[in-house]
């Protein structure tokens, strides 16, 4: 599935005065009050305990980052996810092809659209594939959680990453240190603002993340 570019054109400058840095990374650099409690949440659903492995969840987050469209939430966690997959030993899309993973993300699909449309039947069907109630849990919440976070980072227009290898040297901080490291300086590299385009609102494609062609199990 290819990420859309955003559905609206604002001119390539973001809503609000932000520093030139790309997705989420100038909204919290510019508001520090909030940069914490978000990246403390991030921190706690991505890598903390779960009977879900990191892997799995980044799998999560980036399956709603990208079926919301959201280019620098799919790229980046995308991109984590197929680092520390490989890390755990597994394939992408060995991982989504998993019958409790197929579960849990078409679980994951109904929350993004609203929450309401998860039916008994859904978590039934995770739980005959394996999953328990605290797998269950953590997948709405990070379903819900993304959720937010991509519409923060879209609702205020911010930029894209240049490329894909950006995605790239971006998600192994990430998935090395996780969301409560300062970023290195150069990970991922500021955009000028003077330099800002069109183009640069729309979100470079990272490479395809295999999803299962149905989210049911």
């Amino acid at each position: 599935m290819d990420i859309a570019p955003g559905r609206l054109d604002h001119g390539g400058v973001p809503h609000i005065d932000l520093p030139g840095l790309p997705g989420i990374a100038g909204l919290l650099t510019r508001y520090p009050l909030t940069a914490r409690p978000l990246n403390e949440l991030a921190q706690t659903l991505l890598r903390g305990p779960s009977p879900l492995t990191p892997g799995e969840r980044e799998t999560i987050a980036a399956y709603v980052s990208e079926r919301n469209e959201c280019g620098f939430c799919a790229g980046t966690h995308g991109a984590v996810a197929r680092y520390l997959l490989d890390r755990e030993g597994r394939a992408a899309g060995e991982a989504t092809q998993d019958p409790r993973m197929r579960a849990l993300l078409a679980i994951a699909e109904k929350v993004r659209q609203d929450g309401r449309n998860v039916a008994a039947e859904d978590v039934a069907r995770a739980r005959e594939h394996g999953a328990d109630d605290r797998a269950v849990h953590d997948t709405v919440l990070i379903a819900a959680a993304f959720s937010m976070f991509n519409r923060y980072v879209d609702g205020l227009a911010t930029v894209a990453l240049p490329s894909p290898e950006a995605y790239e040297g971006h998600a192994r901080h990430l998935a090395e240190n996780g969301y409560l490291t300062p970023r290195p300086a150069d990970l991922p590299q500021p955009v000028s603002v003077e330099r800002w385009t069109p183009a640069d609102r729309r979100p470079v494609v990272p490479p395809r993340t295999p999803w299962p062609r149905s989210s049911k199990a």
